[in-house]
């Protein structure tokens, strides 16, 4: 056998070797999580109906209930998205068409790219000093919002730019070269076909958002918590339209809850805190799916 033959069989083989052992090690990872997913179904499944679902959390495990829980999260997560989704694409736009290539924009990027690790506690902390004391913002659903979505800002900024990295250069100078400017490129062009990139980034953040609790905790979110926010709508004690007034009601989510019944001695409570867990990761998967079902619309336009 030649050299160069032997060179090639030996890559082959250590190919071979590494695609064996990544099977093997993605396989465990799925085998461990579908047991715990399943060991957390199988407590929280038979928990879960109407009465749970629609029930204010009480002292009384049968009684309990994650009504102001999930309620507090989806709310939340409206916050989140309303302000870190539109921001975040607009500055990865910025950084990656816009801003010139010198020594501030290599700071800025790096900044983001770090930011993007920080541990969640730090950003609660941040969030503290910040939305509750100097703006007086208080332990409110606002608060929260805007801390988590400085939580996954840096995150939609950097697969925003990610996305738009994937682009064709040429795609771009054919565009300049029809006399478009330099907006109507992005507007028109790069936006539409990165569109599925920026969608993914915007699903893994929300989905790192809805489960966080450390930040939370860190600002004031209530551990226990018996009433909704007010409507946008009021008839007592007569009628008035508040639109946003539920920003500024107290909160708790679900995993703060959860956390709340797991620290209370008792089976009862641990199998509430596994209904609530179960609820939680089918919010998770419904809040992905519309995501994916609208990426997948727009890359179906995009090819029509």
């Amino acid at each position: 056998m030649l050299a160069t033959d032997r060179i090639i069989f030996r890559t082959r083989m250590t190919d071979r070797v590494f695609s064996i052992l990544g099977g093997l090690v993605t396989l465990g990872a799925i085998l461990f999580l579908g047991v715990l997913l399943f060991d957390l179904a199988r407590d929280g499944l038979s928990r879960i109906d109407w009465q749970f679902l629609t029930s204010f959390p009480s002292r009384r495990p049968a009684q309990a209930g994650i009504l102001s829980a999930w309620v507090g999260s989806l709310l939340i997560m409206v916050v989140t998205a309303v302000t870190a989704i539109p921001l975040g694409i607009a500055a990865g736009v910025y950084l990656e068409e816009y801003a010139r290539k010198n020594w501030l924009t290599s700071i800025i990027e790096i900044n983001i790219t770090n930011l993007a690790a920080v541990p969640s506690i730090i950003f609660g902390l941040m969030a503290l000093g910040l939305f509750v004391y100097r703006f007086n913002f208080g332990q409110s659903i606002l608060a929260g919002g805007l801390t988590l979505g400085c939580l996954i800002l840096p995150i939609i900024i950097v697969a925003t730019r990610e996305a738009l990295r994937t682009i064709p250069r040429g795609m771009r100078e054919a565009a300049y070269a029809l006399g478009a400017t330099r907006w109507q490129v992005v507007r028109h062009h790069l936006l539409p076909y990165s569109m599925s990139g920026v969608a993914t980034g915007v699903i893994i953040s929300l989905s790192r958002a809805i489960g966080e609790t450390a930040p939370l905790i860190t600002i004031g979110a209530l551990t226990f918590i018996a009433f909704l926010p007010p409507g946008p709508i009021a008839t007592d004690p007569q009628f008035a339209i508040q639109p946003f007034k539920w920003v500024w009601s107290p909160f708790t989510v679900l995993p703060i809850q959860m956390f709340n019944w797991v620290s209370r001695p008792g089976e009862d409570f641990v199998q509430n805190a596994a209904g609530a867990g179960t609820v939680l990761i089918l919010l998770t998967l419904s809040m992905n799916s519309v995501a994916i079902l609208l990426r997948y619309r727009i890359r179906r336009r995009i090819k029509w």
